[in-house]
Formats: C-alpha cells, sequence, structure tokens
C-alpha cells in the first residue's frame, strides 16, 4: 500500500499505510528548524520511545488501542483501526450512546489505575469502530505519571469537549474503574474552582 497522509499536526505528521501486510499507521515526528540538531534529535527519539511503551502498557491494562507494530528512531507503526473520530460524529450530530461513553469512562479509569495520563483525552483521539466499540489513540502527550493533577486534567478536557448528560455517563464508567475516582474528581473541582477565580479577577 503506498503511503497517504491523513493528517499533519505540530509534533508529527500521520500516514496509512502497510507493515509486514498489515493496514497500518505511520506516525512520523519531523525535525524542528527553531530548535538545536542534537536537542531535537534526542526529544523526538525520546517521545517515539515513550509513545510505544505507553501504548504498549495501555494495552496490558485492558484498555483497546491501537497494537505497536514496530518503532523506529522518530517513527512508530502501529496498527490501522478503521472506524470515526467520536468528535467527527458529534458534529455530524451522529448519536454517541450511553454505552460507548460509559465505556470510554472505563477506559480513562482503567489508564489512570496503570499510572497514565493521557495528555490529550478528548472526543478527537476516541475512535468508534464499526461495532460502536471505542478505542483509545494517539499516547504523544501521555506520560507516566501519579500525578493527580494530571489525572483530573483528563477529565477537564473531557467535560469541556461533551455536553453534560454524556458527562455524566461518561463519569459513571470512570467512578466504577478508577481507584483515585474520589480524589481525582476532588482535585478536578478544585481546577474549576481556580478557573473561575481567575475568570473573575
Amino acid at each position: 500500500m503506498a503511503m497517504k497522509l491523513m493528517a499533519k499536526g505540530s509534533e508529527a505528521e500521520v500516514y496509512r499505510t502497510s507493515a509486514f501486510g498489515i493496514d497500518a499507521i505511520l506516525k512520523d515526528r519531523k525535525p524542528k528548524a527553531y530548535r538545536i540538531k542534537e536537542l531535537d534529535e534526542s526529544i523526538r527519539s525520546a517521545r517515539t520511545r515513550s509513545e510505544a511503551k505507553i501504548t504498549y502498557i495501555a494495552d496490558s491494562a485492558g484498555v483497546r488501542v491501537p497494537n505497536v507494530l514496530f518503532a523506529k528512531r522518530y517513527q512508530l507503526f502501529i496498527t490501522y483501526i478503521d472506524g470515526s473520530q467520536m468528535s467527527t460524529m458529534m458534529q455530524q450530530g451522529k448519536r454517541i450512546s450511553k454505552g460507548m461513553l460509559v465505556q470510554v469512562g472505563k477506559y480513562l479509569g482503567m489508564l489512570h489505575n496503570a499510572g497514565i495520563s493521557h495528555g490529550d483525552f478528548t472526543p478527537a483521539n476516541i475512535l468508534i469502530d464499526s461495532k460502536g466499540e471505542p478505542w483509545i489513540i494517539d499516547f504523544g502527550l501521555s506520560s507516566i505519571s501519579d500525578s493527580i493533577e494530571e489525572k483530573a486534567l483528563d477529565l477537564l478536557l473531557m467535560k469541556r469537549s461533551i455536553d453534560s448528560a454524556s458527562y455524566a455517563y461518561f463519569i459513571e464508567g470512570y467512578s466504577s474503574k478508577a481507584r483515585a475516582c474520589k480524589i481525582v474528581l476532588m482535585r478536578l473541582s478544585g481546577i474549576e474552582k481556580r478557573g473561575r477565580y481567575n475568570e473573575r479577577s
């Protein structure tokens, strides 16, 4: 299969391709001219290794994620998932079921239990396949962390991206899995209060 550009972000270009005869996605981190060459190479390489490692840990924790096929220095090959971004479905007015939202919440709880903060947990990084099953994608901004603040920020990003009824279903799923749910929700409340205070200042 010839490579086909699917997305071009600030950090990487994403292509649809094949690897070992498997339908695949290639995430290629391009050099940044504004960084010193040696530093740029170190950052791109470290982020590629980190994304591969975290995706593998997420899979081992039972979260539905693409499989890592292999990684080169600045390139990550993962399995292609035939699905639609939840964000696109929402924009098109398609129904996002309670079951989908609950399962997405469960997956975030499982990531947090595994010590993973996603870093960009929004509907744009959730794929829904033809069976209505959600997949969590793009661990490029993720980290291995016990930070309650970072976990609360994952929730905040999702809360700001969906309506209140959908968020209630999402939190139902999250609460059923996340071991530190109460403390994370308390921190979320604190972050929101800080935000309201800063808006009034």
